[in-house]
């Protein structure tokens, strides 16, 4: 008989439904499948049924670099989220997967049920993965306890230690063809247009092209083009670009050096996880910076006239990894 798997997927951001997109398929080819979506601030489409919308436990980015948590704790109903755990019929699957989703997580927890944690969040708090000079103790409870699972399999920029892989890259981008237009292409959610437009009009000889979150149509100032958020578009945009600059989150980073392309990263503030990408990403030789403040601007024109590129090799390995989890977990 037909395993019954449920995945469940955090959907704050894009990088946890754009890693959905090729691993859904690949289950379906495992098993009868649900998908369960909590959290409301993703930008894609997903080309599957979702079953179960929850609106689960998301954050919400500010405008000037973090995670707005004031917003995040108004936007919180614990109530609703406490339902939606008692509502959950987990002892339906034989197969939970959750891509740092709280509702499945917890919901198995009170069940007393396995619950495979399959997320880039299991791999940062490894104790082999390279760590920031300082500890964010309430970010890192937060990462712990946000998604409990009973099992680990992890993602990350490196294969750093037991049970860490290096990232699942979609299809589309494995697939698209790579050049070099000459522009740079920015990703960071978690600043306004105008924030950014201040800042990047200083690099007057950069092509930038800025893809926002807070904009819902195209608009161009001197040298920076500005799109809304569009998955096609964006990927374009990286595979042509002469560099990415982009928050320190895990997809976008992984797809850039992918590509090929040279990275500045800047770490989102009141993000933990952010911070442990940012410190892993150094330790392989990327430039960080910590905001857009104008003592970071000699750093960035310094990043612009390097032509470092860091090499990685991240082969398509998503599919030996579900048959791991399914030959260890699926009873």
């Amino acid at each position: 008989m037909a395993k019954k798997i449920l995945y469940a997927i955090q959907g704050t951001g894009n990088g946890h439904l754009s890693r959905a997109m090729d691993i859904v398929p690949l289950l379906k080819l495992k098993g009868e499948v649900d998908v369960l979506v909590s959290g409301k601030q993703g930008d894609l489409k997903l080309p599957f049924d979702v079953k179960y919308r929850c609106h689960g436990m998301g954050f919400v980015f500010g405008k000037s670099g973090g995670v707005d948590f004031w917003k995040s704790f108004q936007k919180a109903d614990t109530r609703k989220f406490i339902k939606e755990i008692n509502q959950l019929p987990v002892n339906n699957y034989d197969l939970i997967v959750s891509d740092f989703e709280p509702v499945s997580a917890w919901a198995c927890h009170f069940a007393d049920k396995p619950c495979i944690g399959l997320s880039h969040q299991v791999a940062v708090l490894n104790n082999q993965v390279p760590k920031p000079d300082t500890t964010d103790l309430l970010g890192k409870m937060i990462l712990k306890q946000y998604a409990p699972v009973t099992a680990q399999y992890g993602f990350h920029f490196k294969a750093f230690g037991h049970n860490i892989f290096t990232p699942v890259v979609r299809q589309e981008v494995r697939e698209q063809p790579i050049g070099e237009k000459g522009h740079y292409t920015v990703y960071l959610p978690a600043y306004d247009d105008e924030r950014l437009i201040r800042k990047l009009v200083k690099f007057k000889h950069i092509e930038w092209q800025v893809f926002s979150k807070h904009n819902k149509k195209p608009v161009d100032y001197k040298n920076i083009a500005i799109e809304p958020i569009s998955n096609q578009a964006f990927i374009k945009s990286m595979a042509s670009a002469q560099g990415v600059l982009c928050g320190a989150g895990f997809e976008t980073p992984a797809e850039a050096l992918f590509m090929k392309k040279k990275l500045l990263v800047i770490p989102m503030k009141n993000q933990y996880e952010q911070q442990l990408n940012a410190a892993a990403l150094k330790a392989m030789g990327m430039p960080v910076i910590r905001s857009l403040k104008t003592k970071h601007e000699s750093t960035i024109q310094q990043w612009l006239d390097s032509g470092k590129i860091i090499e990685v090799h991240y082969p398509n390995q998503t599919e030996e990894i579900l048959e791991l989890i399914i030959k260890e977990h699926a009873h």
